[in-house]
C-alpha cells in the first residue's frame, strides 16, 4: 500500500478530469480525493496497491477527452486510510 500526492499541470479543469479520475479511482479499488487548485491544476490523493496507483497515473497523464496535460508532479506520502474516493469541492 502506498499514498502519493499528485499535482497535474495543463488544461484540465472544466473538461471533467476530477470525474474521469474518480471513476478510474473507484475502479481500481483506489482510496483518496481530487480536487481543482486555483492556479488551474488539478490535485490528489491517491492510496492503494503500487501498480494500481501507477495504473491511474498513467491514465490521469493523458485524461479525459479534451483535457491536455502539460506536467504532473508527485510525491509519496503516509497512508490516512481514506475509505473511498471523492471529488473535493
Amino acid at each position: 500500500m502506498i499514498a502519493v500526492h499528485v499535482r497535474v499541470s495543463g488544461r484540465v479543469q472544466g473538461v471533467f478530469f476530477r470525474a474521469f479520475t474518480q471513476e478510474r479511482a473507484r475502479a481500481l479499488g483506489i482510496k483518496g480525493w481530487v480536487r481543482n487548485i486555483p492556479s488551474g491544476g488539478v490535485e490528489a490523493v491517491l492510496e492503494g496497491e503500487r501498480k494500481q496507483v501507477g495504473e491511474l497515473l498513467k491514465a490521469m497523464k493523458s485524461g479525459p477527452t479534451g483535457a491536455i496535460v502539460l506536467g504532473m508532479e508527485f510525491s509519496e506520502l503516509e497512508s490516512k486510510g481514506y475509505e473511498d474516493f471523492e471529488i473535493e469541492y
